[in-house]
C-alpha cells in the first residue's frame, strides 16, 4: 500500500505535513501556531499494489491547542 497527502486544508499548510509513503506516518516539517490556524483537515489517499490498483481515502483532523491559555 502507497500512502499520499489528497488535499490539506487550509491549501496554504500543504507544506507543513509529510506522509511516509509506506508507513503512513505523518510528520510536521514546520510549526504549528494557535493564533494563525488552530484545525487542520489532512485527506489521505492510500492506493494498493493490484490490477487495477484500489484506493481508499481517509481524513485527519487536526485540533492545536494553545497551551498558554
Amino acid at each position: 500500500v502507497k500512502y499520499d497527502i489528497d488535499t490539506v486544508v487550509p491549501p496554504s499548510a500543504s507544506d507543513l505535513f509529510r506522509i511516509d509513503e509506506n508507513s503512513g506516518d505523518i510528520r510536521l516539517t514546520g510549526a504549528l501556531d494557535f493564533e494563525e490556524v488552530n484545525l487542520y483537515d489532512i485527506n489521505i489517499k492510500a492506493t494498493d499494489k493490484g490490477t487495477p490498483p484500489l484506493s481508499g481515502h481517509c481524513k485527519v483532523v487536526l485540533e492545536v491547542l494553545d497551551v498558554n491559555d
